[in-house]
């Protein structure tokens, strides 16, 4: 039988006795029908769920160590496996393998962890203000006039975790299968860019540290006010000092550019993070790299520019379906 759990036993069992196929609860727990077939049929003769006496080596653990390893690392998702051994009350001799295979019993398995904003509880409560406030707002008369803009910082060499090398056994600290890294990524560039259901502008190299003279001056007045000739033209820019200073609102209001409300530490509602990340993977997937900031700037212009409209059109198109997931979470993080 596929390993289920006493708690997915039990609520297999329920939904059995309450006139639910088997068929649609094996769908439900990803188990073959007869596994629930099997647990049906046990429960008849028997009048119980659990395992059956069986040999082989005695579990190590009583009911009361699994529900203490589960209930911990419910609480706390970043516990160690080491850390909750330590904390088990009482003598016993387990392993941080045998509470690994508990929490799997579980349905808790580690993985990366996804990355997020800190989010205040203003922030959360401001998140779903502004995501009610535009939930009626549609890509067709709405969300087409949105320039959606933002800056980046691209590092000449990225080392993230991810990459992989293919090496044989003693071959870890083999000259071609190590990656070395230069301190703080050997440096990069950061440029800005603006998106639209209909194009895009061009990709600015920003020098040194922005201010808001420079933003007015370099960007906005250059590069921003030729895409927002049209009056149905909306503007957006995140919370950054450069962008709400007293010179960039100033200056916005006297060229009467509509700038849309944007709540803080909202990443994911930018369509334009999306494009930042493919146009890093499509730098990164040229077969010859980058070797200084002048070829790393030359190729994220290439690419910027190569990059098909329609996927910037369907980033877009994701705003309304982004509204309506910040509300559902409440304010909190997002799937986007």
């Amino acid at each position: 039988m596929a390993r289920l759990s006493r708690e997915d036993r039990q609520i297999a069992l329920g939904s059995l006795q309450a006139g639910q196929s088997q068929s649609a609860i094996a769908r439900h727990f990803h188990v073959s029908q007869s596994t629930i077939s099997r647990l049906w049929v046990r429960f008849q003769a028997t009048g119980s769920v659990a395992d059956l006496p069986r040999a082989g080596r005695p579990r190590a653990t009583t009911a009361a160590h699994d529900r203490f390893i589960r209930l911990r690392h419910l609480r706390n998702r970043f516990l160690s496996a080491s850390s909750s051994v330590q904390a088990l009350p009482g003598p016993h001799r387990l392993s941080d393998q045998t509470v690994r295979n508990r929490l799997h019993e579980a349905g808790l398995r580690a993985r990366r962890p996804h990355r997020g904003a800190v989010l205040t509880r203003r922030h959360r409560q401001n998140r779903v203000q502004w995501g009610n406030q535009h939930l009626c707002w549609t890509v067709r008369n709405h969300w087409r006039h949105v320039w959606f803009s933002d800056e980046s910082y691209f590092l000449l060499q990225r080392h993230d975790g991810r990459r992989r090398v293919y090496r044989r056994v003693n071959e870890r600290y083999a000259p071609n299968c190590v990656d070395e890294a230069p301190v703080h990524g050997g440096g990069g560039v950061m440029v800005w860019g603006a998106i639209n259901t209909a194009g895009r502008s061009t990709l600015v190299h920003v020098q040194g540290r922005i201010t808001a003279q420079r933003y007015v001056e370099e960007i906005l007045r250059p590069h921003a006010l030729p895409l927002l000739a049209d009056q149905d033209a909306i503007f957006q820019q995140d919370n950054a000092r450069p962008h709400t200073a007293r010179l960039t609102t100033q200056f916005l209001t006297d060229h009467h550019v509509q700038v849309l409300p944007w709540p803080s530490m909202s990443p994911d509602m930018n369509p334009i993070e999306h494009l930042w990340d493919e146009l890093d993977r499509r730098v990164r997937r040229r077969e010859e790299a980058p070797a200084n900031h002048r070829d790393l700037l030359q190729a994220l212009q290439e690419e910027w520019d190569t990059i098909p409209q329609q996927d910037i059109r369907h980033l877009i198109q994701s705003m309304p379906r982004r509204c309506r997931a910040v509300v559902a979470a409440q304010g909190s993080h997002t799937p986007y």
